[in-house]
């Protein structure tokens, strides 16, 4: 008897330690199942990706400042690769600084669950690209965090911010041609609607 609860007891604690493996990718249940679907895709390039709070926190900033405004779009504020630097997130010195940098953040509205957001994210090409480190620059990114809120009342009500970039290391380079490096730019303030929306 004895030795079924003992066993019991142990896979309890399992099945607890691998639910939490994503708990730093993510605060919300939905922002974690988001990001296990996103590091365990067969189709993921990258052999080991992170958790980290720090850009989860960043993405729920991102977040909300999407829900408040009713837009799906990069640049509310600066571009995506200035908000994790003023948020003491540290990006190699290559990545860009411009107001419409974008080499980090992958956004989208109106998707309720996170199977559905993340086909929407594979179907799209630079998004795919992206996430599945399928560009020798995405490759190397190994840090993830992600935020997911909703607003029934919102244009959007479902609003998802992912945040894949690379760690920071002193010296670190871009062994590539540095004029190769992708930018996912697009600057779109679009009409408030109850619809799915995904932005490049």
């Amino acid at each position: 008897m004895y030795k079924y609860l003992l066993l019991f007891f142990l896979l309890a604690l399992s099945i607890e330690a691998n639910a939490n493996n994503y708990e730093d990718c993510g605060i919300s249940d939905k922002a974690q199942q988001l990001a296990k679907l996103i590091i365990t895709d067969d189709e993921q390039v990258r052999p080991v990706i992170r958790c980290n709070k720090l850009l989860s926190e960043i993405a729920l900033i991102k977040a909300k400042k999407m829900l408040e405004f009713g837009l799906v779009t990069h640049n509310l504020g600066g571009s995506p690769n200035s908000l994790l630097r003023s948020s003491n997130y540290e990006l190699p010195d290559y990545y860009g600084s411009n107001f419409n940098s974008n080499q980090v953040e992958a956004i989208a509205g109106g998707y309720t669950s996170p199977e559905e957001v993340w086909s929407a994210f594979k179907h799209s090409d630079a998004h795919r690209v992206h996430l599945l480190g399928e560009h020798t620059f995405y490759a190397e990114q190994d840090e993830l965090g992600i935020a997911f809120i909703s607003e029934w009342s919102s244009p959007h009500v479902e609003y998802w911010v992912v945040y894949l970039t690379k760690g920071y290391q002193k010296d670190q380079t871009y062994r590539n041609d540095i004029n190769d490096i992708p930018n996912k730019p697009t600057f779109i303030l679009q009409t408030p609607k109850m619809n799915s929306d995904i932005n490049k």
